[in-house]
């Protein structure tokens, strides 16, 4: 069965991107991060021969690279996207990623393909509780798996988790810092600096 990487993105347009992370740096910034990480996580991600990549995008304008299918989001709040993203793709293992992990690597979506051969699930958390990645053999588990997450907390991860059905495994990958707050954002911006 052929493997997919969603890469989950929002259109990068001013006020609408980042919103808690633009009430502590502003809007400007919280942009320009977006479309940085943005460009960046498909530069890095979408290439890799083993699997085939599709953005889950919102609508509005932006240079989205040729050569890589892009099908909407759609729903009535984060989970429903999601879910319905990962279903929309052919069969397969299925893996989703946020655009803004800025260390992001192939190596760690292939770790995560990896797991799934012995698990349901797989997770990458973030230092927040939350997570940059979620993956599933089965699209079954998708229905329910992220019923009443608080999104945005340090609940999500464990939330979501709670939410597999009585005996599905998961797997846990490595823990990546998504870029959430400004106390993220400077870590990241420093270390740029240090290259």
């Amino acid at each position: 069965m052929s493997r997919t990487l969603v890469i989950f993105a929002r259109a990068p347009r001013l006020g609408r991107v980042k919103r808690r992370l633009a009430a502590e740096i502003g809007d400007m910034a919280a942009l320009r991060f977006c479309r940085l990480t943005t460009e960046s996580t498909i530069r890095t991600l979408a290439r890799d021969p083993r699997w085939r990549t599709v953005l889950a995008v919102t609508r509005g304008a932006f240079r989205w690279p040729r050569g890589v299918r892009r099908i909407p989001q759609a729903g009535p709040d984060l989970g429903a996207r999601m879910a319905n993203a990962m279903r929309s793709v052919p069969g397969g293992p299925v893996v989703l990623v946020g655009s803004d992990i800025p260390c992001i690597a192939p190596r760690h979506v292939a770790r995560a393909f990896r797991e799934l051969a012995g698990h349901d699930a797989v997770f990458g958390p973030a230092a927040d509780g939350g997570y940059w990645l979620v993956g599933v053999r089965d699209r079954a588990l998708l229905r329910g798996l992220f019923r009443a997450v608080r999104w945005s907390t340090a609940h999500a991860l464990a939330d979501t988790v709670a939410n597999l059905p009585p005996g599905r495994t998961y797997a846990l990958v490595d823990v990546l810092q998504d870029v959430d707050d400004a106390a993220a954002w400077r870590r990241w911006w420093d270390s740029l600096a240090g290259r």
